[in-house]
């Protein structure tokens, strides 16, 4: 059951009031069923207008190949991983127009090239280039300790090729150990940076709000609705993942899709504005 108040689908469409700082805006309960419709939402966002999500995917793709490159070129082809791990999250400036195509079509509104490219380039004067510094922090933060675990674990042994260094990581009690503390702390960073952006991002596209009102939003409608909130950040994780594989071709419907899908799971956290 739809509710036209709330935009809650669950047929449970209570506000979690007090939950934010002042300027924010009122958190509501959702579910999984809040979930699998945003997901909906954004594959039928993506659907309805797929040049652009194809144009704003190709710029991931693009970044991707790049890194790919610029590692291969160096002899590091393995720091791969890491920054292909991270490097999606770093494009807030992209998701806005993902975004933006998702609001229009849900106001009715017209979606045109010249619209959703200036709200892009609009966000340059709003708070969401604060926020874009926090995400390449963290991100920081990610291939450094990648690089301080390598030495940690792996420092007396030599790879300079990838083949090397899956053999290392596979097959030795280094390799086994690094996998292991790496994993654990890739995945409370992981789980830091998709709490404080998970709301924030689409929320500093679409209202007039400071960033760190943003963040203590995003992070309290994770602590408000952890099940459906970190299910879907599992889902970005392992999709992302997915689309690395076929050299990063993939990125061109997944990200795109999630992050229309982003939007609409926004829109039914929160309260209209």
């Amino acid at each position: 059951m739809t509710n036209n108040a709330t935009g809650n689908t669950t047929g449970h469409p209570t506000r979690l009031a007090g939950d934010g700082p002042v300027g924010a805006p009122m958190l509501r309960a959702i579910s999984m069923e809040d979930v699998k419709a945003s997901l909906r939402e954004g594959w039928g966002d993506f659907l309805a207008h797929p040049g652009f999500g194809l144009f704003f995917g190709g710029i991931y793709l693009l970044g991707g190949w790049a890194i790919l490159g610029f590692l291969s070129s160096i002899g590091a082809p393995w720091m791969i991983i890491p920054l292909a791990i991270g490097f999606p999250l770093l494009g807030p400036f992209v998701a806005v127009g993902l975004y933006e195509i998702s609001r229009r079509r849900h106001a009715g509104e017209p979606v045109t090239r010249k619209g959703v490219l200036a709200q892009v380039f609009h966000q340059r004067e709003r708070q969401l280039g604060w926020m874009a510094f926090v995400v390449m922090f963290i991100f920081w933060i990610w291939v450094y300790q990648v690089r301080l675990l390598l030495a940690l674990f792996l420092g007396f042994k030599s790879f300079s090729s990838w083949e090397r260094f899956t053999d290392i990581v596979l097959y030795t009690p280094e390799g086994w150990g690094f996998l292991a503390v790496g994993t654990l702390v890739g995945g409370f960073l992981a789980l830091v940076l998709f709490s404080t952006t998970v709301i924030s991002l689409p929320m500093l596209a679409a209202r007039e709000v400071d960033f760190v009102t943003a963040m203590i939003t995003s992070v309290s409608a994770v602590v408000k609705n952890p099940v459906p909130l970190l299910t879907f950040g599992f889902i970005v994780g392992v999709s992302t993942l997915a689309a690395l594989l076929p050299a990063f071709l993939g990125l061109l419907v997944v990200l795109p899709v999630l992050g229309h899908a982003t939007w609409h799971l926004y829109r039914r956290a929160t309260s209209p504005g």
